[in-house]
């Protein structure tokens, strides 16, 4: 179906926010670019979808297709990740409701349900190729093998990124770096909640989270 022109005005600013940030920009920010009101943008949007141009699926770990326009050009193909922020106790990482961001990756390269992002902070996981400000991705997981890049909740609250070793009496997180110390805790203490699946480099990302 044809797209009017204040459509395709709306199709142009979507492909082009994507192509700048690597992400779908959320309805606050579209109709802030804009100048119009959060109902009109979300008019927009779903008549985009009726009209069979934009794709969307879930609200979170959403994938968003961008489809030819009037032109016949394909502008944007991504699969939009959830950026975790802060972290409450009790919850599941990818089932925490206090996002930072989301970012677009490739949805071909990162599959799988309920992916979600942790950034980093620090250096203790460089000699790993994990650098502060990266953005780690993680599949979902309560358990972990030894030797395993992981995603853990300490103690209830604090969100760390380590490598995971399981002994008889405790659990060894251990960093990448020598110049960081080896953690121990107690079972009790340490909640196993994503395998790093991938790592997107500071600079391709923007929001900011916990993680150490």
């Amino acid at each position: 179906m044809e797209l009017t022109e204040k459509q395709r005005r709306f199709f142009s600013y979507l492909t082009d926010r994507i192509a700048e940030d690597g992400r779908v920009p959320s309805l606050r920010e579209a109709a802030r670019d804009l100048g119009v009101s959060h109902t009109a943008v979300a008019q927009l949007m779903l008549q985009l979808e009726r009209k069979g141009v934009v794709e969307r699926e879930g609200r979170y770990g959403r994938t968003v297709r961008l489809f030819p326009d009037s032109r016949g050009t394909t502008k944007g193909l991504g699969r939009e990740l959830p950026v975790v922020g802060r972290i409450s106790a009790g919850l599941p990482m990818y089932a925490q409701q206090e996002w930072e961001g989301t970012v677009v990756v490739d949805p071909t390269i990162f599959r799988g349900e309920n992916l979600f992002c942790l950034r980093i902070r620090g250096e203790s996981m460089r000699d790993a190729g994990i650098f502060d400000g990266d953005l780690v991705v993680c599949e979902p997981r309560q358990y972990a093998e030894n030797g395993e890049i992981v995603a853990v909740l300490v103690k209830g609250e604090e969100a760390t990124v380590k490598r995971f070793f399981l002994y008889v009496d405790h659990i060894e997180l251990r960093p990448e770096n020598s110049e960081y110390p080896v953690m121990c805790y107690p079972f009790s203490e340490v909640l196993v909640q994503g395998k790093v699946t991938g790592v997107i480099r500071g600079k391709n990302s923007r929001f900011d989270g916990e993680t150490k």
